[in-house]
């Protein structure tokens, strides 16, 4: 599924309350923007039998006080399986389109980043895509489908 079958999916997946599937089209651009950069369609997240993911905490290597919380996203499923987070018979991996798991992420308070390994087979280097940043460019694209100027109103 590309990119733009994706984001109609989770438009017409949004609740039809006259308001969302609107939000959903207005952040499209950002979504997608963000997508591009990655290789893959789909990942496995790896989430409990209720369908939460999995979130793992990580401590800062200098400053062990600081800790994020981040959730992997794995372009093979061997890979997915083959995380020591897996071996809980509790979780499983589940294939989420990209953009869904973006749009995921913005609403995810408790998730400060999800690494993307986008190579099969190495799980040693990922792409880091922040929620802060995703928020910031959800933010943008909302602001502009709401007509909001960044200019002051006294321009003149």
């Amino acid at each position: 599924m590309d990119l733009d079958q994706q984001i109609q999916d989770l438009i017409q997946q949004a609740p039809q309350d006259g308001a969302t599937p609107a939000a959903v089209e207005a952040i499209a651009p950002a979504l997608k923007q963000i997508a591009g950069q990655l290789k893959h369609p789909q990942y496995y997240i790896l989430q409990t039998l209720e369908q939460r993911w999995a979130m793992t905490a990580l401590n800062h290597r200098s400053e062990p006080t600081l800790q994020k919380n981040v959730v992997y996203a794995y372009a093979d499923l061997k890979d997915a399986q083959a995380s020591p987070v897996a071996k809980d018979p509790q979780i499983m991996a589940f294939p989420v389109l990209v953009t869904h798991i973006l749009f995921q992420m913005v609403a995810m308070t408790t998730v400060d980043s999800i690494i993307f390994f986008e190579t099969s087979g190495n799980l040693h280097a990922g792409t880091e895509v922040t929620r802060a940043n995703v928020q910031e460019l959800v933010q943008l694209y909302l602001k502009a489908a709401q007509g909001v100027s960044s200019l002051p109103p006294d321009i003149a």
